[in-house]
């Protein structure tokens, strides 16, 4: 992957560049799914972070859970949920443009003073196109759009799955940036697109390791 591919994975619409990744381990809890999903969910979010070398934990001191899944099967669901609007920032009207866009999913950021994740929502409104998903396809692609802050453009022509034999994975460039972006000597947060140059050079000296 060239670093000008890899800048367009963090550039969005409006041509800024953002980047950031996970500032503290991740303690995952999921909503409106049985507990075989759940299994599902923590996996996937393991293996990830395994592949990142980040950490995961039951218990963020702060937050208690600052990996929240949410599983409905209408937006209005998310307004009756108590206390998410002091989690969600203009969660109302947030529901109101969802719902205006059909949509079926969204990933909703906090950051600490470094610029880094400290928490992430995962929205998920199970319509007929979702639900005919496997659970584990639908969990990893998730997880592969939370593990960093990607561009809103990042994966609207492409998804950061891909099948090998039977079995849904990450595609393997992404799995590259994922792990050049974890390497301790990058930054938690980014915001100049030489950044992604940084990027590009780490996952030449990881590949070549």
């Amino acid at each position: 992957m060239t670093a000008d591919q890899i800048e367009a994975l963090f550039t969005r619409a409006d041509g800024s560049y953002a980047f950031a990744r996970w500032g503290r381990p991740i303690a995952p809890i999921a909503f409106g799914v049985e507990d075989e999903t759940l299994g599902v969910i923590k996996g996937a979010i393991e293996a990830v972070c395994t592949l990142a070398g980040h950490e995961t934990t039951d218990m963020d001191p702060e937050l208690g859970s600052n990996f929240m899944w949410f599983f409905f099967s209408d937006w209005d669901e998310l307004l009756e949920v108590p206390g998410l609007d002091r989690l969600v920032k203009d969660l109302v009207p947030l529901v109101a443009r969802l719902k205006a866009a059909e949509a079926n999913q969204y990933r909703a950021f906090r950051f600490d003073a470094a610029g880094g994740i400290k928490a992430c929502f995962v929205f998920v409104r199970m319509d007929d196109a979702l639900t005919a998903l496997p659970a584990d396809t639908l969990v990893l692609g998730q997880v592969a759009q939370s593990i960093v802050l990607w561009s809103d453009m990042a994966f609207v022509a492409s998804s950061p799955l891909g099948i090998v034999g039977q079995a849904t994975v990450l595609r393997p460039d992404i799995a590259e940036v994922i792990r050049a972006a974890y390497d301790p000597v990058m930054p938690v947060a980014a915001r100049d697109a030489s950044h992604a140059l940084r990027l590009a050079a780490r996952m030449e000296v990881q590949g070549g390791a």
